[in-house]
């Protein structure tokens, strides 16, 4: 006599459960729960395991890893120029970290474009978002992954700076001039990461390359350029200018310690120009078809 021939009430718990598609436990016979979570409580990759592959992606193409060679590259040729061409008087620590800032704040938000745009423009998101598919993971973990970059190329490149200052100093016969605090490398440090933060922004809110870096290059070039002349012509902007232009404000953390005013400013113009777009381009991200 088959299960559906027996009666009802001399069929067994077993017999009831194979006919309702559901275990004796109160689960289905796909093994999920009737809520439909996975009873092993499955949670997913770890963030840092996440965070160690975007590092790796940043150096496994050869553009990537000749775009991170190059901060070190571009910091010693920076130091070299330095040595051959500045006065004995100019020979200071302060010159030799002035001529290497000026490449990092370049090609560290160009190395948070690519880390961003990378998964739309060569669609290696179709696989990233495939295994990962909660984006906001993803986008901290690259975000996590730049920091990470600044963190360390930053006292590279002092490290790389402080040689040359006692090479150029023992070149040139002088005494080594240490005018740099670590107040100030802190500030410095601080500037560098806000600009690679740019980059990181515009990444999201374009996710295509070549417009992300014409618009980064319009954002830190452009943009100052139409504040100056704006303000050196109409008086009504000079006082308003520290409040709304990002990159006035932020060049101020090289000039060493700041007033509270500057800080003030340096608040707000990070908040126009930098987390009210990328809170817009993460809502954007999530939403956003890859092809």
């Amino acid at each position: 006599m088959t299960s559906l021939d027996t009666p009802p009430e001399t069929r067994t718990g077993a017999e009831d459960g194979r006919l309702s598609g559901r275990t004796p436990a109160g689960q289905t016979l796909s093994g999920r729960t009737p809520t439909g979570h996975h009873p092993t409580g499955h949670r997913g990759i770890p963030l840092s395991r996440i965070t160690g592959t975007e590092l790796r992606k940043m150096f496994d193409t050869r553009s990537g890893f000749w775009l991170m060679a190059s901060i070190a590259i571009l910091a010693v040729l920076a130091t070299t120029a330095v040595i051959l061409f500045a006065r004995h008087d100019d020979m200071t620590y302060d010159s030799f970290a002035a001529a290497i800032g000026i490449p990092m704040t370049v090609i560290l938000p160009i190395v948070a474009i690519l880390s961003v745009t990378s998964e739309w423009t060569q669609r290696s998101g179709l696989t990233t978002f495939t295994l990962v598919p909660h984006r906001g993971r993803v986008v901290a973990a690259k975000a996590v992954s730049c920091v990470t970059i600044a963190v360390v190329s930053i006292p590279l490149a002092f490290g790389i700076g402080a040689l040359g200052n006692l090479l150029g100093t023992a070149i040139a016969g002088v005494e080594p001039v240490w005018d740099v605090t670590l107040s100030d490398m802190l500030h410095i440090a601080l500037a560098n990461v806000l600009g690679m933060a740019v980059g990181f922004m515009l990444g999201v809110v374009v996710r295509n390359t070549p417009g992300a870096l014409v618009a980064y290059f319009l954002y830190s070039f452009l943009l100052p350029g139409l504040s100056l002349l704006l303000a050196a012509s109409q008086e009504w902007f000079r006082d308003l200018q520290p409040w709304v232009d990002f990159d006035f404000s932020q060049s101020v953390l090289f000039d060493g310690a700041l007033s509270a005013q500057q800080w003030a400013h340096l608040g707000v113009t990070t908040v126009i120009w930098l987390l009210i777009p990328l809170s817009v381009g993460l809502a954007l991200v999530v939403r956003a078809e890859v092809k």
